[in-house]
């Protein structure tokens, strides 16, 4: 039985399985490229070749791995158990200097896709493994990967009208920038894929980098991004709050008031400038989390309950014509 197979068996077991789910998830998933061949090749002054990371520990129940030196992205996809309305692209954070692939990856696509939800988790480029800081690398992998995702709706029996992105830390960066994105911010077009949608139909931000400016900004993010000493035109260009219009999707911000490598201020940002721009935003804020939890935080930890909070939060957020804001918080 595959890894996907036997977890959607598993899907009201306990802890145990669950574990168990996680350490097998993406063992024999499809990943498919991003760019056509050719189209993103090893730049003058940039990585060649891929480096995957492993943090866990032998023996380990659960990998933790990284990925950096991405050269060519790709998704690797976890389709839906029993066939679902909508599909995630998955970023996973590392502050730009790495992407964190089955802590904030692998492991939440497994979840989703349980719950007929399919998920594509992306590997993107890292705009600071050039010569010259390449911020618009990882932006352009993101619209291009939103719109692969999309041309397999009906492969993978989901509604193309119903692809979401989902973001942790530097990749809720990435998931604002795409969720904001101005045409001067896309790519020119490679092939037929390039004229689907690239902006998503909703976003989820967990813990998320999202300005670029003193005082609150993720110094590492920044600095992986625009360099060491960006300029403040430059920083409000790349600063997601900055960005957002009455164009931007609904959004789901999550974050904890104790996190202390992104401060929570971030998250605060932003759902201020959407309410200004009266875009549909729900805010949940917990006292306690710390920063980087992805689904591994203890049971019981109020925290721990974001998945459910997505999947309740979903039908409101691609419903016609969806409208308003809440916030909760705990």
């Amino acid at each position: 039985m595959s890894g996907r197979g036997f977890c959607a068996g598993m899907k009201r077991s306990g802890r145990c399985a669950l574990l168990l789910c996680l350490a097998t998830a993406a063992l024999g998933n499809e990943t498919i490229p991003v760019w056509p061949a050719g189209v993103a090749p090893p730049e003058p002054g940039g990585p060649a070749e891929l480096v995957v990371v492993e943090r866990a520990a032998p023996g380990a129940p659960l990998r933790d791995r990284y990925a950096t030196q991405i050269v060519e992205p790709d998704l690797t996809v976890f389709p839906a158990a029993d066939a679902g309305r909508c599909a995630l692209l998955i970023l996973p954070g590392g502050g730009y200097q790495r992407v964190v692939m089955d802590k904030e990856g692998y492991e939440s696509a497994q979840w989703f896709a349980v719950r007929g939800v399919s998920s594509f988790v992306m590997r993107y480029r890292l705009p600071g493994e050039y010569a010259e800081p390449r911020p618009d690398l990882p932006l352009a992998d993101a619209q291009r990967a939103l719109r692969v995702v999309r041309s397999h709706a009906a492969e993978h029996r989901f509604d193309a009208g119903c692809v979401g992105v989902l973001g942790f830390s530097a990749g809720g960066h990435l998931a604002g920038l795409l969720a904001t994105a101005r045409p001067d911010d896309l790519y020119a077009a490679v092939d037929e894929i390039d004229t689907l949608p690239a902006r998503p139909d909703f976003a989820v931000l967990m813990y998320p980098v999202v300005t670029m400016l003193a005082p609150h900004a993720h110094a590492g993010s920044r600095e992986k991004l625009l360099g060491i000493s960006p300029d403040a035109d430059l920083a409000s260009r790349w600063s997601v709050d900055e960005r957002v219009t009455a164009r931007t999707p609904p959004v789901f911000l999550l974050h904890a008031a104790d996190d202390e490598t992104v401060p929570v201020d971030n998250a605060l940002l932003l759902y201020r400038a959407l309410r200004a721009a009266r875009v549909p935003v729900e805010l949940h804020l917990f006292a306690t989390g710390g920063h980087g939890f992805g689904l591994r935080s203890p049971p019981g930890v109020p925290v721990a309950t974001w998945p459910e909070l997505v999947l309740r939060w979903l039908p409101q957020a691609v419903a016609p014509g969806a409208k308003g804001s809440s916030a909760t918080s705990r």
